[in-house]
């Protein structure tokens, strides 16, 4: 036998034996596909019945699993939330401590162990370990290397489609009051999501599609990422998608303000991008226009996330897979005159959260506090995976399976810059804004559009003192270095 031929089957030999232990930790588990979405309020899925848009893929995945409907992101460290949303995703960690491990990771100058160690601790590569097949596609915005994070990366995209500088002249501060509206979501002139020739939320789709066939394929169980950079604004779809919202069919939100009294303190400003959108002060019309665009960007994006769910029931391996569909954090678009997601209303913070899967209750509704990030260690605990070191959000599979009922949180904390901070127990919120020394209070449970602000009610005084001390109790527990006692001394 020739010297080449014995030395290619020793190679060959060689990665076999080194494969083993992976494809032996791989057998039998079952795989994991996350769906996500980019600033998707929680009320947007049109099964939840609180707004009137038309979502039937994710009203069927409803029907399939369990929704969490009181799902949050803890908020930001920047402007950019879905940056400090997906940090803590990938990492695990809370809000300061992955704000760290961000900088960690995007340093030139930090150490180069401790900087592959944080690398090597990242959601999908201790999933890899464990013998999975690893993908993703669509919105990364993470100071980390995709291509190098997951085995398959593809069309990896940054944090929102730019649209081209006719597009950024005439797609914000519209419509103006008595004044013709030039820009339209179906004209790829603009460019964003149209850039290329083909919508994104489309490609990333076909990217699903396509790696859905080469898994059948393999051996080993797999993990997909598959995130939308919809709905995130510009909000372009198809005419065919925005013809079914007629401005007719549009409600104003009921909490609607024309503006924000405390928006330029809180660090929402016309002048900030999410806020400038729209013209101020709101108009309703300017508001049913843009309410009109994303629902019709969101009703096209559920037509992406039916087809990958389509491919995946024919693929024959719907049933092993775990299936998880969420956003990184909502938006206001009107809701108390604001916009964006900088804020800590629950249009901003909560989420949309929908798991189905083996053995997780069908057609099901749990309105425990959560964290969207959950999401991490649950499926984790899916692959027999340890979680790496300083993961601190909580696996959801104990409630999912109906082996536990208590909550992973008694409380949920929120942040935003140092111009915002709220704490939620028990279906009450209470928010404070340093800048101008002003709390306000809503019980959610009974108001949930947060328009009856309780904080001047002498009846709440217990409560506020109550909800501070646990609001400064989650501070330290996070890492949270915001002084709240120098601005509230009397709380």
């Amino acid at each position: 036998m020739k010297r080449s031929v014995i030395y290619s089957l020793g190679r060959l030999m060689l990665a076999i034996l080194l494969m083993a232990p992976i494809l032996s930790r791989a057998a039998g588990k079952p795989n994991v596909l996350f769906i996500f979405a980019d600033d998707m309020c929680y009320e947007a899925v049109g099964a939840m019945g609180l707004t009137d848009i038309d979502t039937p893929n994710l009203d069927r995945l409803m029907k399939r699993g369990t929704t969490f409907t009181r799902a949050y992101n803890m908020g930001s460290w920047s402007g950019a939330v879905c940056v400090a949303s997906r940090h803590m995703l990938i990492t695990g960690r809370y809000i300061w401590r992955a704000q760290a491990a961000s900088n960690l990771l995007g340093s030139n100058k930090a150490d180069a162990a401790a900087k592959q160690k944080e690398f090597d601790g990242l959601w999908p590569q201790v999933l890899k370990r464990q013998g999975y097949q690893t993908f993703f596609t669509g919105k990364w915005h993470i100071r980390a290397n995709a291509e190098k994070a997951f085995e398959v990366a593809r069309h990896v995209q940054p944090g929102m489609p730019r649209q081209n500088a006719l597009g950024r002249r005439v797609g914000y501060n519209r419509p103006l009051p008595g004044k013709p509206d030039v820009w339209s979501p179906f004209d790829k002139k603009y460019g964003g999501f149209w850039e290329g020739g083909k919508h994104w939320s489309e490609i990333v789709a076909d990217d699903a599609v396509d790696f859905l066939g080469m898994s059948a394929k393999d051996k080993r169980p797999f993990f997909m990422y598959i995130a939308f950079n919809a709905p995130h604004d510009p909000r372009q779809a198809p005419k065919e998608y925005v013809d079914r919202y007629p401005l007719k069919r549009i409600a104003l939100p009921k909490n609607f303000l024309p503006q924000y009294p405390y928006k330029d303190q809180i660090g929402n400003p016309h002048s900030l991008r999410d806020e400038r959108l729209g013209p101020m002060p709101r108009t309703e019309h300017s508001v049913k226009v843009h309410r009109r665009e994303y629902y019709a960007i969101i009703e096209h994006l559920d037509t992406q996330v039916g087809r990958v769910l389509d491919t995946l029931d024919k693929s024959g391996q719907a049933d092993n897979t775990y299936i998880f569909f969420s956003a990184d954090h909502g938006l206001a678009v009107g809701h108390h005159g604001l916009f964006g997601k900088q804020n800590m209303y629950e249009h901003s913070t909560r989420v949309p959260f929908i798991a189905a899967g083996p053995g997780i209750k069908a057609g099901a509704k749990n309105d425990a506090p959560i964290y969207l990030q959950d999401v991490h260690p649950t499926s984790l605990e899916i692959a027999g995976a340890k979680p790496a070191d300083k993961v601190e959000f909580h696996s959801l599979l104990p409630m999912l399976k109906g082996k536990s009922k208590k909550h992973a949180y008694d409380a949920i904390h929120g942040a935003y810059l140092g111009k915002q901070r709220s704490v939620t127990v028990d279906g009450w919120k209470l928010i404070l804004y340093p800048a101008v020394n002003k709390a306000r209070l809503y019980n959610i449970d009974a108001d949930p559009l947060e328009m009856n602000d309780l904080a001047h009610d002498a009846k709440q005084e217990k409560r506020i003192s109550e909800l501070f001390a646990r609001m400064l109790k989650l501070q330290k527990e996070m890492g949270d270095k915001l002084d709240l006692k120098k601005s509230f001394p009397k709380l």
